[in-house]
């Protein structure tokens, strides 16, 4: 009987033990933001939309939404105080404060370059991207079946309201991406900077139906002599820095200037 106590507790030690095992693999097999409490410090609404698709929890932005020209935004030393705190910093080259946000954030956060443009296979990239860093690729992969469902019902839409014919489209260069809602590619792009009278005249001889502006950098003003509805579009999520909410209004936007 004693033999057989002692294979007993030999068993079941030996279970508990291979039980706390596969439970510390499990849990180092699948961080997340949450649990690593990682704080991320976006420069923009825009780099915290990808942040929070990547599945990101704890996010604060330093340019608040709602600014005309985020890209010149300068920030105030609480800003800075924000990135020095952070775990990652997220920003894109072309803004001019990206400078000063790598200096902030000492040797502590990790500073992450990102890609922003809203074509949907560069938004897909990124935020996988992100997932791989964060250790959130789950909510990556899931946040990015929910946008593919999401965008094609968009498209569809806008499509819908052009009756079977894409519409003739110009577009400032960081919003052309807008185009493929309609079903279109850009007949023609301007920008960034404001569109010469030789731009002009040659956007003009596209006869284009819809001229989509940015609203971060408008050039679209210099256009008024070419006969086409001007739609702005906005790169920038709101509040809820919801990238689909983004792409929502956006195709809301195509509608009205379609209808």
């Amino acid at each position: 009987m004693s033999r057989l106590r002692l294979t007993t507790v030999a068993v079941i030690a030996t279970m508990t033990m291979a039980a706390c095992a596969s439970a510390e693999e499990t849990t180092s097999a699948a961080p997340s933001a949450a649990a690593k409490g990682l704080k991320v410090v976006a420069a923009s609404s825009w780099e915290a939309g990808f942040a929070k698709a990547a599945g990101a929890t704890d996010i604060t932005v330093i340019v608040p939404p709602g600014v005309q020209h985020a890209p010149d935004y300068d920030p105030k030393p609480s800003d800075l105080i924000k990135v020095a705190e952070a775990d990652v910093v997220l920003y894109a080259a072309f803004e001019g404060y990206a400078g000063k946000l790598k200096e902030a954030a000492g040797s502590k956060a990790k500073l992450i370059e990102i890609a922003l443009d809203n074509a949907p296979d560069k938004v897909k990239a990124e935020v996988a991207r992100l997932g791989g860093e964060f250790g959130t690729t789950e909510a990556a992969t899931a946040w990015t079946a929910t946008f593919d469902t999401e965008y094609a019902a968009l498209k569809k839409k806008v499509t819908d309201a052009t009756e079977g014919t894409a519409p003739v489209v110009v577009a400032q260069a960081f919003v052309a991406w807008a185009a493929d809602l309609a079903g279109a590619q850009p007949a023609g792009v301007y920008g960034p900077q404001p569109p010469t009278a030789g731009q002009i005249a040659e956007l003009a001889t596209k006869k284009p139906q819809l001229v989509l502006d940015n609203s971060a950098m408008p050039g679209g003003d210099a256009l008024t002599n070419v006969e086409a509805k001007r739609v702005i579009i906005n790169n920038f999520p709101g509040q809820g820095l919801d990238l689909i909410a983004m792409y929502r209004a956006n195709a809301d936007a195509l509608i009205a200037a379609l209808g």
